[in-house]
């Protein structure tokens, strides 16, 4: 079953990554077109614009989950790195729910940005600015449960995910991890 479980946690992974990477390439292709087309051909589109901002908006809040998952996210670790494991583990805890409770509280206040500013029309596109603000809370949703995915991660991870990481070189020159 816990096989069974990771398969699907993989895929859903795979999933909501692949979503944020075809946003992106959306999105640098978008620009590109519209920097060509405004700089050759004296072209350009309010409601293309108006997408592509909505389009830049969905990326940056799409990949906080994403980060979290990966560890991509700022993290100041020269004293993190120093604590011993049995304690590093409850201290990642500890971060992760403070990074929680922060995410539910963005999730709170964007769903009620969205009832109040949600209302307004667009004046690119035309419709209702719901459509466009509803990444916020969707996006705070996700993060909240790669959060949670996270924290669980932590409790249930052998004491030796925790020891210290020591940084060498390798023979070519290039910085590498070894534990």
């Amino acid at each position: 079953m816990n096989n069974t479980l990771e398969d699907v946690g993989k895929k859903l992974y795979n999933i909501y990554f692949t979503i944020g990477a075809v946003a992106m390439a959306l999105l640098a292709i978008l620009v590109a077109f519209t920097v060509i087309a405004r700089y050759f051909f004296a072209h350009s589109w309010k409601q293309l614009a108006e997408f592509i901002t909505t389009l830049f908006a969905f990326t940056t809040f799409w990949g906080m989950g994403v980060c979290l998952l990966r560890n991509d996210h700022v993290i100041i670790d020269i004293v993190y790195d120093r604590i011993k494991p049995s304690i590093k583990r409850w201290v990642a805890v500890l971060d992760y729910v403070i990074v929680l409770a922060v995410v539910l509280v963005f999730t709170f206040y964007s769903f009620r940005y969205v009832k109040t500013a949600g209302i307004q029309i667009s004046q690119g596109m035309g419709i209702p600015m719901k459509y466009m603000y509803g990444i916020m809370p969707v996006s705070g949703i996700l993060c909240a449960i790669c959060t949670v995915i996270k924290i669980v991660g932590f409790i249930k991870a052998d004491i030796s995910e925790f020891a210290p990481v020591y940084y060498k070189k390798d023979r070519d020159g290039e910085g590498g991890e070894s534990k």
